[in-house]
Formats: C-alpha cells, structure tokens, sequence
C-alpha cells in the first residue's frame, strides 16, 4: 500500500525513536524507586509515562509507586541522576542515517519532543552530528504550547508543522507529513494532528501495546525499527 499523499516533511519525536534514552529513564527511575524499596518499573507502567511531559509522568510515578515525596522531591531526584547519565546517550538504530538521507533530499524536518530545553539540551550536546540537520525543533516547554497541552494533544506538532512552513514559505498540511514515533500517547497526538504514522515501539514493548492495528485505524504502521522503513513506499 503506498501513501495516498505525496510526503512533504517529516516530524520526530526523539526519546526512544532517535536516541536511547528510554533505556536511561528506566535505568534512573529504578534507582530511585531501589531507594524507597519499591520497583522495578515494568512496562506495563512505563508505557503509560512514554512521550508524557516531565510533571505529568512523575505524578503517575509517585501515585503508582505510592512514592513518599512531592513532586518537586520526585524532580529533583530525577534530574540529579538523569544528569549523571545524558552524556550515554546514543542515536538508536538506522536513526541517523534517516536523518542524513531526509535532508539530502531536501525534505524538511522538525523534532517535536516532549522534553524541556535544559533536557533535550542534555540529552543531546554531544550528539550534534544528528540533531543540527533538524529545520526545526521544539521541545516541550515551548511557550506555543498551552500547558496541559503536551501528547496525546496534537500541539507540538501543529508547531513543529508552523515553524517549518514559515522557514520555507510553504503551505504544507498536517496529511501531508509523516510523524515518527515511539509512545502510545505520541501515536495518538500524531493522529489527531493529522498525519500518517510511523510507529517504532521499544523492543521490550510489544507485550504491553495492545491492539495495535485498532491504534493506527489504518493511519500508519509499524515498524521494528528506523531501518526497516520503505522509504520509496511514501515517495521519500
């Protein structure tokens, strides 16, 4: 089946599709949840927090885990053992080359993540190789953002859309771009916003999504990894 509209960009999401920081939360988040003896976190929980912003994940946490700190303690926590490990993190499997290929052919694309800034700052300094071939990018603090508006809400991607329009005077439509993502809630805001789907879970995910087909109602599809996309099917 190829893609009904030709693709005229490509917005991401970057934890767990571009780079391995999935595996560090879950890393981070044991440690500190070793502290209150309670744990490990497992997916059947982790795949409620995935693509969530920061307060809303760690209100799930603290409730779930009955966690004896505010949210303010649970952040604090967090950053200090987040920071010890950002400089780990690495571009996932065919992510790069994706990236590098996208933009040899001229095809805009914006990065649309949840994180905040001093995240994704984080995250990804050492990484610039990567993330400088992005036209556009948007973290999840960004004031066009109203709060409480982060996945599985389509804004992120309404202004990742926004900006690259503006960058090249197009007129581009949210059918008009595929949306990279790994979460549940990002699979969501990518189909309310519009736009077909390509959908790369974690590995250790798969147990835990459900129907995946019923998710996608035809939109997109899903895929093992970045590697195994067909980019001649959507006209890449």
């Amino acid at each position: 089946m190829t893609h009904p509209v030709a693709v005229k960009a490509c917005l991401f999401d970057m934890d767990g599709l571009l780079i391995n920081t999935e595996d560090i939360y879950t890393e981070t988040l044991n440690e500190m949840l070793a502290e209150f003896q309670k744990g490990p976190l497992t997916w059947d929980v982790k795949i409620q927090l995935q693509g969530l912003p920061g307060p809303e994940a760690g209100k799930k946490v603290i409730e779930y885990y009955e966690l004896p700190i505010t949210l303010d303690e649970y952040d604090k926590k967090n950053v200090a053992l987040q920071s010890l490990k950002w400089g780990t993190c690495k571009f996932l499997p065919g992510a790069l080359n994706l990236l590098k290929y996208l933009k040899s052919k001229g095809i805009p694309i914006s990065l649309c993540t949840s994180s905040n800034k001093s995240k994704f700052n984080g995250k990804t300094s050492h990484l610039t190789e990567g993330f400088d071939l992005f036209d556009a990018i948007v973290t999840g603090d960004d004031a066009r953002i109203p709060k409480g508006r982060g996945k599985p809400y389509p804004d992120v991607w309404q202004v990742g859309l926004k900006e690259l329009n503006e960058k090249f005077h197009t007129d581009i439509k949210s059918d008009e771009c595929i949306v990279f993502e790994d979460g549940i809630p990002g699979v969501k805001s990518a189909k309310a916003f519009g736009a077909h789907v390509i959908w790369v879970p974690h590995p250790e995910a798969y147990t835990v999504l459900g129907d995946t087909e019923a998710l996608l109602a035809g939109k997109g599809e899903l895929l093992s990894s970045l590697e195994k996309l067909q980019k001649n099917k959507y006209g890449l």
